[in-house]
């Protein structure tokens, strides 16, 4: 529910060879909250990086009132269960985007406590998480309205330690199987094994401060490590 995108809008353009003439007011953001539904880079097949909002509203949704409702619900979308879920059964075979970020999120439960950590990937400032998107008619602004979840699977190793109680992560995709993600043609085999464990060797977790919820989406303190303690992986 909480990632970081600290990157311009020429950097994203670079770095997934779209254009960014679409997105030129956005900032980096060192938290970004699902349920705060902002505007958000998102990369499909498109020429454009567009914004995107966090919270996938299905195109058969009636109206605004069960618009609002849907979006906090898929915010993430499960591996397990995202071709049979009815808000992703269209969007898993036929809109599938990246959703850019240089990190994100977790917390280890220990007892009452609740400990922050910041998930980066070694030598990836960017890294692409798999995400699905689907468009909304609100027809009383005739609007269309775009809108994203993350998909998620079962944790590795680090992600288990960290994640203790589901035991669950994002998918993040290797660089060379992201534009195969946004391919039209794959059938659902395919699909279905892209949505694994990114490995742990290849991961890391620090420690942040516990405040980094109430501090504001530009503040680079966010991410400060609270202390030299990694993730076990």
């Amino acid at each position: 529910y909480h990632t970081a995108l600290v990157a311009e809008p020429q950097q994203l353009a670079r770095r997934f060879g779209r254009r960014a003439d679409l997105i030129r007011e956005f900032r980096p953001s060192y938290h970004v909250s699902a349920f705060s539904h902002a505007e958000y880079p998102v990369i499909t097949d498109d020429a454009q990086i567009q914004y995107f909002r966090w919270g996938l509203i299905p195109f058969w949704t009636h109206d605004l009132e069960d618009a609002l409702e849907y979006r906090n619900g898929t915010i993430n979308a499960r591996a397990e269960t995202v071709f049979t879920k009815s808000s992703f059964r269209k969007p898993i075979c036929e809109r599938r985007c990246l959703v850019p970020a240089s990190g994100f999120f977790d917390w280890r439960h220990e007892g009452d406590r609740k400990i922050p950590y910041y998930v980066t990937v070694h030598d990836q400032g960017i890294i692409a998480l798999a995400g699905i998107y689907d468009i909304w008619h609100n027809a009383v602004t005739n609007e269309e309205v775009y809108t994203y979840s993350i998909l998620t699977t079962r944790a590795n190793k680090m992600m288990s330690y960290i994640h203790n109680t589901n035991c669950r992560m994002p998918v993040i995709l290797h660089p060379e199987d992201e534009q195969r993600w946004l391919d039209p043609s794959l059938n659902d085999e395919q699909i279905a094994a892209l949505l694994r464990p990114f490995p742990s060797r290849a991961m890391r977790g620090e420690i942040i401060q516990n405040d980094f919820l109430r501090k504001a989406p530009g503040d680079p303190t966010i991410l400060t490590p609270e202390k030299a303690e990694l993730a076990q992986a």
